[in-house]
This record gives structure tokens, C-alpha cells and sequence, in this order.
């Protein structure tokens, strides 16, 4: 999340799109691409829409390539937190009607509980998994020791981060191998290493798409 401008809590009224949009950022609790946010939702953030979310300093979009990433900023979070009590918006649908009567049920547990969203809606281990590797390995099919994995998510918890890893495992594309040359270990990566079926794994590989 991307702390905002200050100038994006006016009450001006958005369209359902927008707060649609304001919602899958928060719920999703990452950054999206638009190709992104049309698997998750149907729908994009661009042109008049993106504009206007910038403008409100509810939602960050940074141009990589020819592509936007878009990123909920804390004001965008804090009118997330103020669409649990709104209400339904005129010509909603069906969708949007269940989306209301769904987002005001779960401020009603937030109060009767005094949780928070961020409680909620956290990012996906297992895509965090992914974008670490792609940062990490040199080429998409290279082999990435699970000690440079396990620095890059340091904010991870060991045991959440082995249950994502045994999760990624069961993907064909995906294998968590022995270092051949056992010599070549660390005290470093022998601590790092992850046990399958009472083997140590010392490095993860994602096949290249395609």
C-alpha cells in the first residue's frame, strides 16, 4: 500500500466502477497490473477512472513499460473502510447489491470484534513466492536457493512461508530440489533448506511459461 497525498478524502461520490476498483486493491492487498485486474474482476483501471482515482490520491498507477500498475494508497484504504458503511449506490445491480449487504456484514464483524481490514485482506503468499523468484533468478527456469528466497520474504514468518513452498510443490511447474554439490552448502542454506518426504530441498525453479 502507498501512503497518499492527504488531498484524496473529499466525499465526492464515485462511480460503482471506482469503488469497484478501490475494493479488489484492497481486498487483493498488492499491487495489480490491469491484465491483473482483468482476470480477478473483468475489468480495468484506465483512462477516465484511473485519472480520477489519481486525482483523489486514492490509488497510485505507475507506468511500467506500456503497462499500469495500480496501488492503493492509505486514503484509498480509509475510504475502503467508509464503503462498509455506505450505501448501496444507485443503479448497482444485483452484483453490487450483494457486494453492499456482503460489505456491511463484515463491518459489523470488524465492530463486534475491533479487527481491522489489514487483518483481512493480506497478500497471497504464494504470489509473493512467485514474484521473489522472478526477481531473484537470473533467467525464468534458474535455480533459486531458498536462502536468497527466505532473505527476499524476511517479513515472513518461517512456518507460513514453508506451508506456501509445500503448497507450490504439488504445481508441475514448479520444483523445490537437493544442491547436488552437497559441498558447496552453507551453514546458511543447510538452515534454509525446506523437508519433503524427509529430504532436505535447497533450491526452487519455476519453469518458463510457454
Amino acid at each position: 500500500m502507498t501512503a497518499g497525498t492527504g488531498t484524496g478524502m473529499s466525499e465526492e461520490r464515485l462511480t460503482m466502477r471506482e469503488r469497484a476498483a478501490l475494493l479488489v486493491l484492497m481486498a487483493e492487498a498488492r499491487e495489480l497490473t490491469n491484465a491483473e485486474l482483468r482476470e480477478l474482476a473483468g475489468f480495468t483501471i484506465d483512462g477516465a477512472c484511473r485519472r480520477r482515482l489519481n486525482d483523489l490520491g486514492l490509488v497510485v498507477s505507475t507506468k511500467t513499460g506500456r503497462a499500469y500498475v495500480h496501488d492503493l494508497t492509505d486514503d484509498g484504504a480509509v475510504r475502503c473502510r467508509a464503503e462498509l458503511s455506505g450505501r448501496r449506490p444507485p443503479r448497482a445491480g444485483y452484483a453490487g447489491g450483494a457486494l453492499y449487504a456482503l460489505l456491511a456484514g463484515l463491518r459489523r464483524h470488524l465492530d463486534a470484534t475491533g479487527g481491522a481490514l489489514g487483518e483481512i485482506f493480506t497478500p497471497d503468499l504464494a504470489h509473493r513466492v512467485e514474484s521473489a523468484y522472478r526477481a531473484l533468478a537470473t533467467r525464468p527456469g534458474d535455480a533459486v536457493p531458498l536462502r536468497a528466497l527466505r532473505e527476499h520474504l524476511d517479513d515472513v514468518p518461517t512456518d507460513r512461508l514453508d506451508r506456501a513452498l509445500t503448497a507450490l510443490a504439488d504445481r508441475p511447474d514448479v520444483h523445490l530440489r537437493a544442491e547436488a554439490d552437497q559441498k558447496s552448502l552453507t551453514e546458511q542454506d543447510r538452515r534454509a533448506a525446506l523437508v519433503l518426504g524427509g529430504s532436505p530441498r535447497h533450491t526452487l525453479l519455476v519453469e518458463a511459461a510457454g
